[in-house]
């Protein structure tokens, strides 16, 4: 089974620490991917079982929300996305977060 997606985007570099962290800590997950989106906004995805990630997102975008300043712009699941999906978009494991798998 493949493992779930969880995003989030913030408006700002501190809402999207605040989240990675909570969502670190707030589950079971790997933190896949980090980037910059457009604007100042920040997005961080996180991979993981559904079970996991749902709640891991949800301690993120409480995280963000309590960041002064900070606007959580978005922030989705994909529980189980296709394969193709895994080939073109930034959330495949990578040897560089494999570790903390």
């Amino acid at each position: 089974m493949p493992a779930a997606v969880g995003v989030i985007q913030t408006l700002g570099f501190p809402g999207v620490l605040a989240a990675a962290d909570a969502m670190v800590k707030g589950g079971r997950i790997t933190l896949v991917y980090y980037g910059l989106a457009e604007r100042g906004e920040f997005f961080v995805a996180i991979r993981g079982g559904t079970s996991e990630v749902r709640p891991a997102l949800e301690a993120g975008v409480e995280a963000a929300r309590k960041v002064y300043g900070c606007k959580e712009i978005s922030f989705y699941i994909v529980p189980n996305p296709p394969e193709n999906l895994e080939v073109v978009l930034p959330m495949q494991y990578t040897a560089k977060v494999e570790r903390f798998m």
